[in-house]
């Protein structure tokens, strides 16, 4: 089974954004809410289902093709600890406004209120950002739940983003968000996001947002997902663990910490670099050059998204592309 060069998948979304995208990835999206590109996905926005699923060039839907050969896809060791899906959703996000300060919430939270395995972990990799630009993340001292609940109710917006840490970004820079965390993305940044594979956001900032509160509670009502939120604050040292900046542009190099292996993996890869047998998806940033396989090659490109089959096999990548490999969780990795 060879690799396949998947087609853009941008959606609508709640917020502005999307020309980045479209001029990375060639989409033909006219939409001016279209902020995000959901690749490899077999999830769909929160109520929405059937929505934002990957569909191959040969029209099947990702998930009909993992069901007719999900060990030639994922391989037997994902397969045995995740099942016939993915396990992770692979996201470029490019916001023409501020989002609002949200969280997302944890595996416990989820299956206990959200019928899901699964909360939302996850993982930002800069890929380009306009000068000042800045993300908002984490509390940056002990803030009691009634006086987060009394902004919510009163939508003091500035409350909430005062309330975060700022940093500023430069491509090249990633940051790990664990799920609980309250934190905002601002405009001018274009990011590779990895998350794990829900659309569960708890919007605090809801106001221009989404139509009501229950609606910005995914139906929960504040008063329950208002515990989702991790109130403990992040000092300087959480911060620096969460945020790292790339040195170089040598491949082999890991983007996130170790405790994110649980949930979804990267990579910076360049040429020569010889890439293990595992199902993933390389997303080429920038540059062009050559994958090949034992009884394969595929020339890449600038923008290109390349869904890489567990039975493709060892791969190496030639050339000066700059590739993101993107796997799914780590299935050695306790949960």
């Amino acid at each position: 089974m060879e690799p396949i060069v998947l087609p853009p998948n941008q959606l609508h979304r709640f917020y502005r954004g999307g020309r980045r995208i479209k001029a990375l990835r060639g989409s033909v999206n006219v939409d001016p809410y279209a902020p995000e590109e959901w690749i490899a996905s077999m999830t769909s926005p929160f109520g929405e289902p059937d929505v934002g699923i990957a569909v191959l060039p040969d029209g099947r839907s990702l998930p009909d093709a993992i069901a007719a050969e999900p060990e030639a896809f994922l391989g037997p060791q994902h397969l045995a600890r995740f099942g016939p899906d993915v396990a992770v959703l692979i996201k470029l996000l490019d916001a023409a406004e501020r989002l609002p300060v949200h969280l997302h919430p944890d595996d416990d939270f989820a299956r206990a209120h959200l019928g899901s395995q699964w909360g939302k972990t996850e993982a930002w990799i800069i890929l380009e950002a306009e000068r000042g630009a800045a993300v908002q993340v984490g509390f940056r001292e002990r803030v009691a739940l009634d006086t987060v609940a009394g902004w919510v109710q009163s939508q003091d917006a500035g409350a909430m983003l005062s309330s975060l840490h700022p940093v500023t970004v430069a491509a090249g820079d990633t940051i790990f968000v664990p799920a609980g965390t309250p934190h905002a993305i601002g405009e001018g940044i274009l990011l590779a996001e990895l998350q794990q594979p829900t659309d569960f956001s708890l919007l605090l900032e809801w106001k221009d947002f989404a139509d009501d509160e229950e609606a910005a509670s995914l139906g929960l009502g504040f008063d329950v997902a208002l515990q989702a939120l991790n109130l403990e604050p992040w000092s300087e040292d959480d911060l620096a663990r969460a945020r790292s900046r790339r040195r170089s542009d040598r491949g082999g190099a890991r983007l996130f910490p170790s405790e994110a292996d649980a949930y979804f993996r990267a990579e910076l890869v360049s040429d020569g670099d010889r890439l293990r047998q595992e199902f993933a998806v390389l997303l080429v940033a920038a540059g062009n050059g050559v994958v090949r396989g034992d009884d394969w090659k595929l020339d890449i490109d600038t923008g290109d998204a390349i869904l890489v089959p567990y039975a493709a096999g060892a791969h190496v990548l030639e050339g000066s592309a700059y590739v993101l490999r993107c796997m799914a969780p780590d299935p050695s990795t306790p949960s």
